[in-house]
């Protein structure tokens, strides 16, 4: 199926590894032009030039999204290398902290400025490049945290914030011919990733975890997160906005539980 995405401009947090990585790859190969951040600069060269090897053009920005003015000057630097937005992607997220209430207000902060509030940064920096070109589509990365239990409060509440954003944002939008929706991934392995830490560290409770909350008793992967991004951006979407799609093979909880 073509998406219609060729010569489509592109922006993706968190683009240099795990699902971000996979979704800059993703779009290249419809033929869309990338650019993309994260905060080391060697896995950046990387990932630019794998999105360069499938024929389009790249942009790397060494940049912590999550800190003051590093998210609008992502946008504006890319927008001006790529000639305009098209689409954003906005994949950046963690947790800082650990339990309530051993989590402090630093924390949920912390919490909250990588994951909801690098989106609505990135958003409203998108969004004049994004009506010079008659509109554009967002995704942003969620979690089944948002609305499952097993994370730590400040996470979960950060991505149901992030969930309910995509709604709002829909209608808010909509005179800009702006679509914006939320994936929300579950437990996904890659390497690198937590989830690869974990089972080397303790590969008893990993594969129990597999086999007590998977369907098909095993994690997902960043490609099957990225199939859905690419798809939900592109013009083969036009009638989804507003829109919060799970990509977690029907996980039940959404961590190990204690």
């Amino acid at each position: 199926m073509d998406l219609g995405l060729r010569d489509k401009l592109a922006l993706v947090t968190g683009g240099s590894r795990g699902i971000g990585l996979r979704v800059a790859l993703a779009l290249a190969d419809e033929g869309c032009h990338v650019a993309l951040c994260g905060r080391t600069a060697a896995t950046v060269e990387q990932a630019v030039a794998a999105v360069q090897a499938r024929g389009v053009r790249a942009h790397g920005v060494v940049a912590d999204v999550a800190a003051p003015g590093e998210a609008e000057r992502f946008v504006d630097e890319s927008a001006r290398a790529l000639g305009g937005v098209d689409l954003l992607v906005t994949n950046v997220g963690g947790s800082a902290g650990g339990r309530f209430p051993e989590a402090t207000l630093e924390d949920w902060q912390r919490t909250f400025d990588l994951n909801l509030f690098h989106a609505v940064r990135c958003i409203r920096a998108a969004v004049p490049a994004m009506r010079q070109r008659g509109g554009g589509s967002v995704v942003t990365i969620a979690s089944i945290s948002g609305w499952r239990p097993g994370s730590a409060p400040q996470y979960a509440t950060a991505k149901a914030a992030e969930i309910f954003l995509a709604s709002t944002l829909a209608w808010e939008l909509r005179q800009d011919r702006i679509r914006v929706n939320t994936v929300s991934p579950g437990s996904i392995l890659f390497a690198g990733g937590g989830w690869e830490a974990y089972r080397t560290q303790h590969p008893e409770a990993f594969a129990a975890f597999e086999r007590r909350e998977f369907p098909w008793g095993r994690l997902g992967t960043p490609e099957e997160v990225a199939a859905v991004v690419v798809f939900l951006l592109s013009p083969r979407a036009s009638w989804v906005n507003g829109a919060h799609i799970p990509v977690d093979g029907a996980q039940g909880w959404a961590s190990v539980r204690a």
